[in-house]
């Protein structure tokens, strides 16, 4: 019981550790111009938009 709670929680981690990665390269795309804020997962947008916001890149935060 306490193995499955602590292998859940280290999981959990890896996957968020991943988001932020993706998050962060997604935003950087959009800065570089090499992809847009449409085409971002909607799993991460929200989050991609706070990280481009934080950065004063607001106007790259737009939907075609």
């Amino acid at each position: 019981m306490i193995r499955d709670r602590l292998l859940f929680f280290i999981l959990k981690l890896i996957v968020r550790k991943e988001d932020e990665i993706m998050i962060v390269v997604y935003a950087t795309l959009i800065i570089k111009g090499r992809k847009t804020f449409a085409q971002v997962p909607d799993t991460i947008k929200e989050e991609v938009r706070d990280y481009l916001v934080a950065l004063d890149c607001e106007k790259l935060v737009y939907e075609q």
